[in-house]
């Protein structure tokens, strides 16, 4: 069994409230889960109106899909979302 886990930082320069912030993170979560069946949550900067912190995993069966998954999230975090992408670690465990 092999893990997958990536974390995005995102910055979006336009958002002045928790509220807007909320919306945005969970649109591109929801999306996230419905189109790669991964856990995505927003994991820190909870509080900071312009800071976006989003972690995903998965659970594949070997490196070679893991590494394919990350690069499909990658590619769909950057197209669908306005937000800056500030850092994307990837982890496969």
């Amino acid at each position: 069994m092999i893990i997958a886990a990536m974390t995005f930082r995102l910055h979006a320069s336009w958002v002045h409230s928790l509220k807007e912030k909320r919306m945005i993170v969970k649109s591109l979560i929801a999306r996230l889960q419905n189109r790669f069946h991964v856990s995505a949550a927003e994991i820190d900067e909870q509080d900071t109106h312009q800071i976006i912190v989003i972690g995903i995993a998965a659970v594949v069966p070997h490196n070679a899909m893991a590494d394919s998954l990350m690069g499909e999230i990658s590619v769909f975090v950057e197209e669908n979302t306005e937000a800056e992408i500030l850092d994307e670690q990837r982890e496969i465990r």
